[in-house]
């Protein structure tokens, strides 16, 4: 009896000890290696285990390496501005490949967009209107880089139709306003007995209210508020061979559509306008060059981009083309860029990053 109870014994002493091994009985040890180390996984353990990558979701918002910016482009408010856009966002985006976001702003407010990187490129400033833009920005911030002549040459002017030179040939320079009488003819019922000089949009570079004051003429500015406005006006009066006096400038289709004489103002010299601070302009406004602006970082965060609207550049008639499709056959700025762009390959061809 003794003899039976101690082999029982022997035998559950064994089957416990082989039931305590199998459910992983006692504290585990790590791996082989340093005392405190966790031993490299091998291949197959790695296999098993999540990496960190896989295991927290990628960050959606972040661009992966080499995804172009989207590339912002000014657009001014008046029709040669809207085409120059549409002309570079066609062939950043189905050339290069660039998103593309035309942005409607004004000419004077654009600057600290670009200065910031708000926007990336303004593809027609007119430098008569911008020197202190152009000595803040560009020459001692170096925030905004001058991206090189547009090539067209543009000039603002007062306008009138030729019709009225014809009744009256002294109209066809300032002083012939000087006479009260003559300036009359072209008074409204909002300028009373003055004769009424019409504007645009109270933003545009204009410095008539001073060469009115300066040259003591009896007319007075009104702000019609927009280019098509403007035109609006224009096409009104000249339909009834009415006078009108106006703003406005070339390269442009008017002058193809009207026969318009632009008044002779005294001849534009740096001293009158040397005193456009202090409203002491009393001259004609300056031929102008055409030129482009870019964001400083803009050659670095995108440089065929940079490259493209660099190169970008082309002709006064080009541009007239271009503008008398919108504004004369009621084309879009799309629709009039796509049609320069089908007939002039060999031009915008050139713009393009070596490959």
């Amino acid at each position: 009896m003794k003899r039976r109870s101690w082999w029982l014994l022997v035998v559950w002493s064994l089957i416990l000890a082989l039931a305590l091994a199998a459910c992983g009985g006692g504290a585990a040890e790590p791996p082989a290696g340093d005392a405190g180390e966790v031993a490299e996984p091998t291949a197959e353990t790695a296999a098993e285990e999540p990496t960190a990558a896989a295991e927290e979701p990628a960050d959606e918002g972040a661009a992966a390496e080499g995804d172009n910016i989207i590339i912002k482009l000014a657009e001014n408010p008046w029709s040669a501005s809207m085409i120059n856009a549409n002309v570079a966002r066609i062939l950043l985006e189905e050339e290069l490949g660039y998103p593309v976001e035309i942005v409607t702003i004004d000419e004077n407010a654009q600057w600290a967009s670009l200065a910031t990187g708000d926007l990336h490129a303004s593809l027609e400033v007119w430098p008569s209107g911008h020197a202190e833009n152009v000595a803040q920005y560009i020459d001692d911030q170096g925030v905004v880089e001058n991206g090189g002549l547009l090539g067209p040459v543009g000039k603002i002017g007062w306008y009138i139709p030729s019709y009225m030179v014809e009744r009256n040939p002294a109209l066809a320079t300032w002083e012939g306003f000087q006479d009260p009488a003559a300036a009359a003819e072209f008074a409204t019922a909002e300028t009373g007995d003055l004769g009424q000089f019409l504007a645009g949009d109270p933003s545009w570079v204009q410095y008539d209210a001073d060469i009115i004051t300066n040259l003591e003429l009896p007319l007075q500015v009104v702000n019609a508020g927009s280019e098509q406005a403007i035109l609006a006006a224009l096409d009104a009066a000249y339909s009834r061979e009415e006078p009108i006096l106006f703003y406005f400038w070339t390269p442009h289709s008017i002058h193809a559509k009207y026969e318009l004489t632009e008044v002779a103002l005294p001849e534009h010299t740096e001293a009158c306008y040397a005193e456009a601070d202090t409203g002491g302009v009393a001259c004609d406004y300056p031929g102008d060059d055409l030129f482009k602006i870019f964001w400083a970082g803009l050659a670095e965060a995108a440089p065929d981009a940079y490259t493209l609207l660099k190169n970008m550049n082309y002709s006064t008639e080009d541009q007239i083309t271009m503008v008398a499709a919108v504004e004369l056959d009621g084309k879009t700025a799309d629709e009039a860029a796509r049609e320069w762009l089908a007939a002039n390959e060999a031009t915008w061809r050139a713009w393009m990053p070596a490959e």
